[in-house]
């Protein structure tokens, strides 16, 4: 079994958000699948997916303020600025995070850990919605 969507993801504010619901939701054939992989590719190139804590979202917020002193918005010596000052940070961010996603499915579910959950970063302002590519490989 093959399949294959766009989940769009509604528009969030600068920072970390979890979106494992949403992405469950957005995969049909997920409930159906007794083994597989799902593969989640982000088509952006300012904002980043990764797995970690589901529970707490302190851990969320420390994210967001550990990228942000990691690649701070405003030093002097890049060009790229072609969409105001959190554009190239964003891209530094997206980068050493990435944009894509394996994870394994278990009798139709997503076989995440008990504390983990699925991250976007949203690196911009006000980057809008965002587009995720789920393409789920299994059998049913």
């Amino acid at each position: 079994m093959w399949q294959q969507s766009v989940v769009t993801l509604r528009e969030r504010s600068r920072g970390f958000h979890l979106v494992t619901d949403e992405i469950v939701a957005g995969v049909s054939g997920l409930r159906e699948c007794r083994v597989g992989l799902l593969h989640l590719w982000l088509q952006h190139t300012s904002a980043s997916l990764t797995v970690n804590e589901n529970a707490d979202p302190a851990v969320r917020r420390d994210f967001e303020r550990f990228f942000n002193r990691l690649v701070p918005q405003g030093v002097a010596g890049f060009e790229h600025n072609d969409e105001g000052p959190d554009d190239l940070p964003a891209h530094f961010k997206a980068s050493l995070l990435g944009c894509q996603l394996i994870l394994p499915v278990t009798a139709g579910r997503l076989a995440l850990g008990t504390w983990q959950g699925v991250y976007l970063g949203e690196h911009r302002d006000r980057g809008g919605a965002r587009r995720v590519l789920a393409t789920l490989q299994g059998e049913r």
